[in-house]
């Protein structure tokens, strides 16, 4: 079973194409829920009427089921509580996008 910092770690392969950083440092990953035979990540968008949360939870998905195919079983789930602010962001992404 992957710990949550390699799932984490794969998952920052996943890029909002809107802003062109990872989906870890934006702050958009809330959870990452792990049983025994899978994991599921909770996580949100920047707003609600964001176009990309279907592709970005494909993603999600897909980056985790390629780096650990022993899961059987893999989702991503989008939440919306608690809304998602710019505080979120990891240091290196603040100043990525001149914060």
């Amino acid at each position: 079973m992957p710990t949550h910092d390699e799932i984490k770690d794969a998952l920052k392969q996943v890029i909002d194409a809107e802003v062109g950083i990872n989906i870890v440092d934006l702050g958009l990953v809330y959870g990452i829920e792990q049983k025994e035979d899978g994991v599921k990540v909770l996580m949100t968008m920047t707003t609600r009427s964001c176009p990309l949360g279907e592709l970005i939870t494909r993603q999600a998905e897909n980056v985790i089921r390629q780096k650990f195919p022993q899961l059987t079983s893999v989702s991503a789930e989008i939440v919306w509580d608690p809304p998602w602010n710019p505080s979120m962001m990891s240091p290196s992404a603040k100043a990525q996008l001149g914060g």
